[in-house]
C-alpha cells in the first residue's frame, strides 16, 4: 500500500514540475527552431537534463562524444528513455519512424528536437529521409540514428539496417562527415544490477503500451544508463554502408559486453 502511494506521488510530483516548464519552453523553441537560431539545438540539452533529473535517472558517459561538425551517430535502441538520455549529453536530431509525428505529445517533442521522419514501407520515402540527412549535415548538423530500426529487449543488439546510410553515399558528404557509434546499456536499479528478465521493466518494445510504461518508470526506482562513444571514423573510410552497418554494430555489442562486466572501456577501439 505504501509502496502504491510513494509510485502516485512520484508521479504528481513528476507532473507538477514538468508541464508548467514544457508549457513555457514550447513556444520559445518552436520559435527558435523556425528562425534557425543555434540555441534552438542547446535548448532540447537541457530540457533533457531537467527529465533526467526529474525521473531519477543517472547518465554515465565512457568516451568522448563528438562536439562539432556534421556527425553521424549510430547506436542500439531500447526505449523511449534512450532519447532523453542521449538528449542530455550533447545537441542532435534524430531519425524516426514517420507514425512518430502523428503520436500525441511525444510526436511535438519530436518535431521540435527537429526529427527526421520517414516511412520505411515506402522507397521514396525512404530516399526523400537519405536527401533531408544529407542536407542537414551540409549546415554541419548532429543526426543519430537507431541502427536496428525498432527497440529490443535491451539483452541483444539487433541487425543493423543500411538503407537509410545512404545519406553517407555521395563522394562530398562522406568527405565531411564523421561517424561515431553509441553503445546503450542499463546497467542498474536502485543499486542493484539489471538481470535479463529485469527487461520489460525498462525497455520498450513490442506491443506495449506506452502510458503505463511511462508511469511504471516515473514509479519505480532510479535508474542508471551507461552511453559509450566510440573511436570516430570518417565515412569514406568504409567500402559501403553495409560495412559501416556491421562495423558499428560490432563495436557496439564490443562495448556493451566490456559494460556489463563493470570494466573500464579501452580509450580507443578498432573501425575495422
Amino acid at each position: 500500500m505504501l509502496h502504491l502511494i510513494l509510485g502516485r506521488f512520484r508521479i504528481a510530483l513528476f507532473l507538477a514540475a514538468i508541464v508548467p516548464v514544457t508549457l513555457i519552453l514550447i513556444p520559445i523553441q518552436w520559435v527558435m527552431v523556425k528562425v534557425r537560431l543555434r540555441a534552438a539545438r542547446r535548448l532540447p540539452v537541457m530540457y533533457h537534463r531537467f527529465v533526467t533529473w526529474m525521473m531519477g535517472l543517472r547518465v554515465r558517459v565512457h568516451g568522448v562524444p563528438l562536439a562539432s561538425g556534421p556527425r553521424f551517430f549510430l547506436s542500439n535502441h531500447v526505449s523511449w528513455l534512450d532519447i532523453v538520455a542521449l538528449g542530455s549529453v550533447l545537441p542532435l536530431s534524430f531519425i524516426a519512424r514517420a507514425d512518430v509525428a502523428s503520436w500525441p505529445i511525444f510526436g511535438l517533442f519530436a518535431k521540435l528536437q527537429q526529427t527526421v521522419f520517414v516511412d520505411r514501407t515506402r522507397k521514396m520515402a525512404t530516399k526523400t529521409a537519405v536527401t533531408s540527412v544529407a542536407e542537414r549535415f551540409h549546415r554541419g548538423e548532429a543526426i543519430l540514428l537507431f541502427a536496428e530500426g525498432t527497440t529490443s529487449d535491451g539483452n541483444r543488439v539487433l541487425e543493423f539496417r543500411s538503407a537509410l546510410l545512404g545519406a553517407l553515399s555521395t563522394d562530398m558528404v562522406a568527405e565531411q562527415v564523421s561517424v561515431q557509434p553509441i553503445a546503450l546499456l542499463y546497467r542498474n536499479r536502485a543499486g542493484m544490477p539489471l538481470r535479463r528478465f529485469d527487461g520489460p521493466d525498462i525497455a520498450w518494445y513490442g506491443d506495449m503500451d506506452l502510458l503505463p510504461h511511462f508511469a511504471g518508470i516515473l514509479k519505480g526506482a532510479p535508474i542508471v544508463i551507461d552511453i559509450w562513444f566510440g573511436e570516430p571514423f570518417h565515412a569514406e573510410a568504409m567500402t559501403d554502408r553495409k560495412a559501416l552497418a556491421l562495423t558499428a554494430r560490432q563495436q557496439i555489442r564490443a562495448a556493451r559486453a566490456v559494460l556489463a562486466r563493470g570494466r573500464d572501456m579501452p580509450p580507443s577501439w578498432p573501425v575495422s
